[in-house]
């Protein structure tokens, strides 16, 4: 297969980036869009030209590392996969492809399609963790969990952290991303003790970063790789009020 490839080259943060063409040939239809990438790359070398920077791991959908935006979409044309998962093969022989990075403002471009998404990581040092002396591992039953609460709470959990929602959002909200990460603990009894104090943490941490405001536009559930349900956001919503109104009640005792 032949591919006319449109990709958003930049050197750095500080200097200004354009849309470099190349033109790919012999992919098979079997390859990830990761492999067509190394394989544009090993031709670039070749000729002595530098390869195109872009985040990869696993490439398997599993660690969030990957994200490009193709053909205007986060993850490419596919719902419900991460960009490494994508194949040739949804693509027409000889198709004019453009791929950009993740464009939001707290993402920094550090090169090409390489962003810097460590934003969503203070994020969840804000508060996205159980504060407990864990001792000995518990016994797996001592504390019973509803099954659908416990099926809600891996729904959540199944958030991997590539930032689609923040790419596909037209305000660039970190919502999904944020109510994933505090509903999976605020659905567990080990996440009740410090729910409130969670949910507020990493709120305002998320707008100190510089996120924009949740409109309801869905795009966030259409793009995310694992398909976590816009109703996260809801529940962050509602435990986030709860926790001002506990926070303002608490400051005048």
């Amino acid at each position: 297969m032949h591919f006319t490839l449109r990709v958003w080259r930049q050197s750095g943060s500080d200097v200004p980036g354009d849309f470099q063409t190349y033109d790919v040939h012999g992919i098979p239809p079997e390859a990830s869009f990761l492999e067509m990438l190394d394989v544009l790359n090993e031709t670039l070398i070749d000729a002595g030209d530098d390869p195109v920077a872009f985040d990869s791991d696993c490439r398997e959908g599993i660690c969030g590392t990957c994200g490009l935006m193709v053909d205007g979409r986060a993850h490419g044309p596919q719902d419900g996969i991460a960009v490494c998962q994508l194949h040739m093969r949804n693509f027409s022989d000889g198709a004019a492809i453009t791929i950009e990075p993740w464009r939001a403002g707290p993402f920094r471009i550090v090169r090409d399609l390489v962003v810097d998404r460590s934003a969503l990581d203070r994020i969840i040092q804000a508060g996205g963790y159980v504060s407990v002396s864990t001792g000995s591992a518990p016994e797996a039953n001592l504390v019973p969990v509803p099954k659908e609460t416990a099926e809600s709470a891996l729904d959540a959990a199944a958030c991997i952290g590539c930032g689609a929602c923040v790419a596909a959002c037209p305000n660039r909200a970190a919502q999904l991303f944020t109510s994933a990460k505090v509903a999976h603990l605020a659905q567990l009894p080990q996440g009740q003790a410090e729910r409130y104090d969670r949910v507020e943490a990493m709120v305002d941490r998320m707008e100190r970063e510089g996120f924009g405001s949740c409109t309801n536009h869905g795009e966030c559930e259409r793009a995310c790789p694992k398909e976590i349900s816009i109703d996260f956001i809801a529940l962050m919503n509602r435990d986030y009020l709860r926790a001002r109104f506990r926070s303002r009640r608490a400051s005048k005792v």
